[in-house]
Parts: structure tokens; C-alpha cells; sequence
């Protein structure tokens, strides 16, 4: 116990000259120049650096709660402190541990202290605006108590309805209401079994007519999308080249699959062809045979930095090194393009040229589940092998009719303009969100069409009074940091919807400016032309 103190210090200068040393390649890292770079692209997206002070701040910061993280692990091994986190019973002592305390301390001495940003249960509607239900807690975080009261009214500004379906209209879910009465809540059976229903198909036509490709497949959760799919399509003997900042079900799928993984720098493609003409030379490990398949994994929108992907130059490397392209378009389907059909249609290029088009119904179109879509051999080979088909339950009727209502809403063939005017409202609400931001001095991540738009926050402590802030002001917030984001990179990530009226983004941004200079967020060096207090402003 008394050696505890010094492995925990020695263990601590460790990390933190690393993410220092890592910190100064990811500042070299983006502020050089890139080659090949989309003009549009380009011109568009930012990453703006900020001050030295802020990152010394920051470190400084981690540095000084972990420290006092590591005297009270101190203060619990000598029994000086009550310990909350589950323990190996006594009689277990010389078993092998099932709780490492070591890897536990992010959780157990800072995540704790702040958990109440996090995990907020909701009483409504998760519109533009919903109810939070009020919960205080008597231990630090440990446990919460409900008070039996709620929070009326708070600005919603961390769903992903980005086109805003996730309402409780009568007269738009009328049709839904009719599926949900016909064919109850659930099939109770795989598509292969007896839960194929004629909606299943008539979806999956939609969807491949929507994308503009020969086939699609539905299935009813979009995270096992890509986590069931990627291991059938590629395995032992093929190499998976994956952006670094790749969703997690990307991630896990790419490592249930077997294949060797190497990643490249974030929309990089000076880093993506070395790997390519790297592994095109070098082949596999050892034998020197060529790889069976190289497969590129991309995202459409980055979920946590707002950016795009540059489509049409990672297709011009995927041509010239023979590889396939995977593209998952969980945030971009729908929320980009003039028509919403994602970052193809937003850079004009073919859909055909994508080998794997993937994307969700989570967001977008206010549903549940997700598609892959592509070559019609692609689709039918996919029905047999993955594991998502031939095991998971079929989607749920009503969630299926959901979804061909928002398609048909969108490409318009229920007979109305309302889709494409959630289209443009969403457009248009994004690109004013961001360029007031940026004039207010915020440092904002991504492209100037991505409805996720990640605000830095940077310091631990200013990520947690921003949250309590933003929600005692009644708008809701989703803030994120380390280990989630880069440990000088915490943030709070807005998501822009077509149902945000002016109003509404006028308010958010009123106190957003009130909160930033309060907490001295506002880190950026760019100068922008200022505008008067949105407040002022009246309604379009």
C-alpha cells in the first residue's frame, strides 16, 4: 500500500508525456498541407488550432484530477476512504481478479465526480424540444434519486433528427398506426424464416431506387449493421485499411472479421495511398502473397468531428490500387445533398462506383435500423451469409412502415413538398448554426454542410460547467472528452434538425454567447464579421 503512491505517479508522467508528444503530431498532423485536396472540401472545412495556453491548460487540468484520483485510490487502499466500486469478495482474494481497479480509474475518480451530465432520462417526446426528468443525487454521483418533477421545455440539441421524423403527428403516423393494428409489434422471426413480410421488400426496393443502386437489405439495428456484415465480407487474408476516426461498430467489425487492419490519418489521402501502394507491393506478412481483398472503410460524416469524407478522391485511390470501398452513411443519408441522398449525391458522383453503401434509419428517417445496399450479387450473397440476416430478428413492422413513409416523404412520392422543405430547412438551419458560431469566436470542427457540429471545449472542468450551464438555461447539450475524444480535443457535439425553428437556434445561440464568455470558450483567432444578439433577431 505504501508503494501505491509512487507506481501511480511514475505510471501518471508516463501518460502524460506520451499524450503530449501525441498532441504535437496531431498539431503538425493538421495544420500541414494535404495534396489532392477537393476544392470544395478544402474551402470548407476547419479545424483551426487553438492557443498554446489552452492545450498547456488542459493537460494541466487532467493532470491535477488525476493526481488527486490517484491520492484517493490511496486513501481507499489504507481504508481511509470508503470505496463504492464493486470488489472481489474476501474469500475470492486468490482467484483471478474479475475487477481491475487500475483500469477502473477514469470511471471511478473522474467519470463519477461529473456522471450527472451524462445518461439524462427524458419524459417525451425527443423532438426539437422535450422533458427531462429531475434527479439529484446524496453521494457524489454514485446513485441517483428521482425528485418526481421534470424539466418542461429544453431545447433539444443532441438527437440525431436531423429531418425531424421523430414526431407524434396523428395525421403523418396514420399509416404507421394502420401496420402497427395489421401486423402487431414484432414478426418473432428471422426474414429467412416465417418474419419475410411484403413491407420488408417493399423497403428494400425504396431504398435501393432511393440510392440509385441495383439492390438492398434491410436489417433492424443499425450498429449490428456493420459489426454482422464486415466479417462476411472480408477474413483471413485480407487487409481492411480504416480511417482513424471510424464509428465503433466499424471498428468491432472490422476485428470479428479476422483480417489484418492497418488505419490511416483522418481524411488523409497522402496516408491512405502510401498504405494502398504499400500493401499492392509488399502483399501479406511474410509469404508476400497478395492480399485476397483490400477493403477502405469510410464514413460519410464523422460523428464526432463533423467532417466529410473526401468521396471522389478515395474512389480515384480505390480505382488505381484495385481495392473496394465501404462507406457508411449513418449521418450523412438524408442530412446531405439537395435531394438527401448523402455525400454521392453532395459530390456528384456515381453511386455505382461505391462498392458497399451502408447507412442507418436512426437518424434521418426517425426509425430504427439500417441498409446495405449495392450490386444486386453483393445483396444476395450478404442474405445467405451474414450473420444479421440469417440470425436477428426481422424489423418490426410498424418501425418498416416508418421508414417508407419518411422515403416516400422525401423523394416526394406521397404527393407533397414537405420532405424536400425539411431538406432545404435543415441545410439552411446548419449553415446559420455554424457561420454565427464562428462569428461569435468558437472554434468549431467539420464542413459547412455536416449537421453535427462539435464545439471545442477543450479543459475538463470548462466541459462540465458548459453542461450545467446549457441545461439550468433549459437547452440540452451532449458533451464529450477523453477517452471518448483526443485528451486536448473534449467538446460539446450540437445536432442540427430541420424542426429547430429560427426561434429556437436565436435562443441556443443567445446563450451560447452568454455561456462562452462567462466560461472563455470562445478560443478561436479568426476574425469573422459580427452580427447584432440573435435574440434581436426576428423570425424568418
Amino acid at each position: 500500500a505504501y508503494l501505491y503512491p509512487i507506481r501511480c505517479c511514475y505510471v501518471f508522467l508516463a501518460r502524460l508525456l506520451h499524450s503530449v508528444v501525441s498532441f504535437f503530431s496531431l498539431m503538425e498532423q493538421k495544420s500541414s498541407p494535404q495534396s489532392g485536396v477537393h476544392p470544395r472540401q478544402n474551402k470548407q472545412e476547419s479545424f483551426e488550432q487553438p492557443p498554446m495556453y489552452v492545450a498547456v491548460m488542459t493537460y494541466v487540468g487532467y493532470g491535477l484530477v488525476t493526481l488527486f484520483g490517484y491520492f484517493r485510490d490511496f486513501l481507499r487502499a489504507v481504508g481511509l476512504e470508503k470505496c463504492h466500486v464493486a470488489q472481489e469478495r474476501e474469500e475470492q482474494k486468490d482467484f483471478t481478479p474479475l475487477y481491475q481497479d487500475f483500469e477502473n480509474f477514469y470511471t471511478r475518480n473522474l467519470y463519477m465526480r461529473v456522471r450527472d451530465n451524462w445518461n439524462r432520462p427524458i419524459c417525451s417526446l425527443p423532438g426539437p424540444v422535450f422533458d427531462l426528468m429531475e434527479r439529484v443525487s446524496d453521494d457524489y454521483n454514485w446513485t441517483f434519486r428521482f425528485t418526481g418533477k421534470s424539466i418542461p421545455n429544453v431545447i433539444n440539441m443532441g438527437s440525431y433528427n436531423y429531418l425531424g421524423f421523430a414526431e407524434n403527428n396523428a395525421d403523418f403516423l396514420k399509416s404507421v398506426a394502420d401496420r402497427l393494428q395489421r401486423y402487431g409489434a414484432a414478426v418473432c422471426s428471422t426474414r429467412q424464416e416465417t418474419g419475410n413480410l411484403s413491407l420488408h421488400e417493399e423497403l428494400e426496393q425504396l431504398v435501393a431506387e432511393f440510392l440509385g443502386v441495383e439492390s438492398s437489405m434491410t436489417f433492424g439495428m443499425g450498429f449490428a449493421t456493420n459489426s454482422m456484415n464486415i466479417p462476411a465480407l472480408v477474413g483471413k487474408g485480407c487487409l481492411i485499411i480504416s480511417d482513424e476516426l471510424n464509428h465503433t461498430s466499424l471498428i468491432l467489425g472490422a476485428r470479428l472479421s479476422g483480417a489484418t487492419i492497418r488505419v490511416f490519418k483522418h481524411n488523409n489521402m497522402c496516408s491512405l495511398e502510401k498504405m494502398l501502394k504499400e500493401a499492392v507491393c509488399s502483399g501479406q506478412p511474410r509469404t508476400r502473397r497478395p492480399w485476397r481483398k483490400i477493403l477502405i472503410m469510410v464514413e460519410g460524416i464523422y460523428s464526432m468531428e463533423g467532417s466529410v469524407v473526401r468521396l471522389p478522391e478515395i474512389i480515384a485511390l480505390k480505382e488505381k490500387y484495385k481495392a473496394y470501398l465501404y462507406l457508411d452513411e449513418a449521418h450523412s443519408i438524408g442530412a446531405v445533398g439537395p435531394t438527401g441522398r448523402g455525400v454521392t449525391e453532395l459530390f456528384n458522383v456515381n453511386p455505382g462506383d461505391v462498392d458497399v453503401m451502408m447507412g442507418t434509419f436512426t437518424k434521418s428517417f426517425g426509425a430504427a435500423g439500417g441498409y446495405i445496399a449495392g450490386k444486386k450479387e453483393l445483396v444476395d450473397y450478404l442474405r445467405s451469409q451474414s450473420h444479421s440476416a440469417v440470425y436477428a430478428s426481422a424489423m418490426s413492422p410498424a418501425i418498416t412502415e416508418q421508414i417508407i413513409r419518411a422515403i416516400k416523404c422525401i423523394t416526394g412520392k406521397d404527393g407533397s413538398t414537405e420532405g424536400i422543405r425539411r431538406i432545404r430547412q435543415l441545410a439552411e438551419n446548419t449553415r446559420y448554426f455554424r457561420a454565427r458560431l464562428k462569428e461569435m469566436g468558437f472554434i468549431i470542427y467539420g464542413g459547412d454542410e455536416s449537421p453535427v457540429v462539435p464545439l471545442l471545449l477543450y479543459m475538463p472542468a470548462k466541459v462540465v460547467a458548459f453542461a450545467r450551464e446549457m441545461l439550468a438555461r433549459k437547452i440540452g447539450v451532449v458533451v464529450v472528452g477523453f477517452p471518448a475524444t483526443p485528451i486536448t480535443e473534449a467538446r460539446a457535439r450540437f445536432c442540427v434538425s430541420a424542426a429547430h425553428t429560427r426561434d429556437m437556434l436565436n435562443q441556443v445561440l443567445h446563450h451560447l454567447n452568454e455561456v462562452g464568455d462567462n466560461l472563455c470558450l470562445k478560443f478561436s483567432r479568426r476574425k469573422h464579421p459580427s452580427r447584432p444578439d440573435p435574440c434581436e433577431e426576428t423570425n424568418s
